[in-house]
């Protein structure tokens, strides 16, 4: 996989995050699913994590790394111009 696949699978998945997080419903209705689905977004992130290229933006990587996702998520939609 390419480094603009990887940015745009893992912006992918940052949005898939905060979509099982913000989903009320499953929450109330089923919240063992939410965390499953949740479980299985983190797992993606770690994996797409890895495989970020050496000459990755530090910034990025240190967001990767300190669970600030939303700042990930961000600097990803500037960096592949869709913001």
């Amino acid at each position: 996989m390419d480094s603009i696949q990887i940015y745009s699978s893992l912006a992918t998945a940052l949005q898939s995050r905060l979509a099982i997080i913000g989903n009320q419903d499953l929450r109330i209705s089923n919240p063992e699913l939410q965390l499953e689905q949740l479980k299985s977004v983190s797992e993606s992130i770690m994996q797409l994590q890895q495989e970020l290229p050496k000459d990755c933006n530090p910034h990025l990587r240190h967001y990767l790394e300190n669970c600030s996702f939303d700042k990930a998520l961000a600097f990803l939609k500037i960096l592949l111009g869709d913001q």
